[in-house]
């Protein structure tokens, strides 16, 4: 079976865990910092922190943003759960924007509309998550715009975009959002097995993320309120979590982090070559805004339902039986059973729902063969062009 997405570990990645594993420390020691100030210097941002998942990044990020009972947060109708669920553990309430239908992220006219009628309902959102659906950033520009505009703080999830660049800029330098974060989930773009950064120009925001990783509690003299009372002493300052990620992760994201533009180029001349093979099928390739320079964690096409004339379900049957593991990402959140179950209504988001009825996802990865490829390709024209392909 040939997977939607794959890590690819080298020795050099290996024995950067195995120095980890005969060190002094297995947690809290030097690596971490070491792979949060390489993370920095590569998205060219002055705050890394570190955690042991993008969803925790998420939740922390709200929490430092102040985001509570009350409270709104906003985020793409077409993203991964964690991006609305990271409201609901702050006690706040969520709402979806619809989809621009070409790059599948938020659309910004959309989000205009939306936050014109909720500015005279007295309903505007505290955080906006702009989400950079496929590796491919927001407009970023036109989102910060409004934010400044009906005064919501914004959060990048980059979970697909490290690598990524908008504007001639490293996603990840906050230069129009408050916090970015990052997802290292082994299918990424690099991985350190699971965990996630958030990035942040902002020192306060930064020292607050911190501490809520690591249970609320500080031994820096600065934030303690009373004197210390010996080496031994700490204090809980905040109500935090154990989000912390281990030195093992961290050596691994450190010696992949050295591949990360290699990784990101070979995506985009295998996202090429896709567009190539598949030329003349009912089907739209990936678009791509000339603003942004794709990390291309997924590659993601429109297959013409109509003119196919087969459900999308039997085309993904079709294609995982001639062992191609085409996926679907994703399903729009407000349909989601608990979301529904809470009253929302897919069709308010209509981009969302044609994309869910039109997507699939397929493998891409740094280690495919040209071979796996062509595969993919021959697979997806014979299936489409009526066949059964089993090959």
């Amino acid at each position: 079976m040939i997977p939607y997405g794959r890590q690819d570990i080298t020795e050099a990645d290996i024995d950067a865990v195995v120095s980890v594993l005969r060190s002094d420390f297995l947690t809290q020691g030097p690596v971490v910092p070491r792979f949060e100030e390489k993370l920095a210097r590569k998205v060219k941002v002055e705050h890394a922190v570190a955690v042991n998942s993008a969803t925790s990044a998420l939740h922390i990020a709200c929490l430092a943003l102040e985001l509570g009972p009350g409270d709104i947060l906003w985020t793409s109708s077409i993203t991964f759960a964690a991006s609305a669920n990271c409201a609901l553990y702050c006690g706040a309430k969520v709402d979806f924007v619809d989809i621009d239908p070409n790059t599948f992220n938020i659309s910004p006219i959309k989000l205009r509309e939306k936050l014109e009628v909720a500015a005279k309902a007295g309903r505007l959102p505290k955080v906006v998550v702009a989400v950079h659906m496929c590796g491919q950033s927001c407009d970023m520009r036109a989102i910060h715009a409004l934010g400044q505009e009906f005064g919501f703080a914004i959060i990048e999830d980059a979970s697909h975009a490290i690598g990524g660049q908008y504007l001639g800029t490293p996603i990840g330098d906050c230069r129009f959002s408050d916090i970015t974060v990052f997802s290292f989930h082994p299918v990424k773009i690099i991985t350190t097995a699971e965990g996630g950064v958030a990035t942040t120009q902002d020192a306060r925001l930064a020292e607050r993320m911190r501490l809520l990783r690591s249970h609320g509690i500080s031994r820096e003299p600065s934030q303690l309120t009373r004197s210390s009372e010996g080496p031994w002493y700490y204090e809980q300052l905040a109500l935090g979590f154990n989000y912390r990620m281990t030195e093992i992760q961290a050596a691994l994201g450190v010696s992949q982090l050295d591949r990360l533009d290699d990784y990101v180029a070979i995506r985009h001349r295998k996202a090429q070559a896709y567009s190539e093979l598949l030329a003349g099928l009912p089907l739209d390739t990936p678009w791509l805004h000339p603003d942004t320079y794709s990390a291309f964690h997924l590659y993601v096409v429109r297959l013409d339902i109509d003119a196919i004339g087969k459900p999308l379900g039997l085309l993904h049957e079709q294609m995982r039986a001639a062992g191609i593991a085409v996926n679907l990402h994703y399903i729009p959140v407000p349909m989601q059973p608990y979301y529904t179950g809470m009253g929302f209504d897919a069709t308010e988001w209509p981009e969302a729902c044609r994309y869910y009825r039109c997507a699939m996802t397929l493998p891409l990865f740094p280690t495919m063969q040209e071979v796996q490829q062509i595969k993919v390709a021959a697979t997806l024209r014979t299936i489409l062009e009526g066949g059964n392909s089993t090959q």
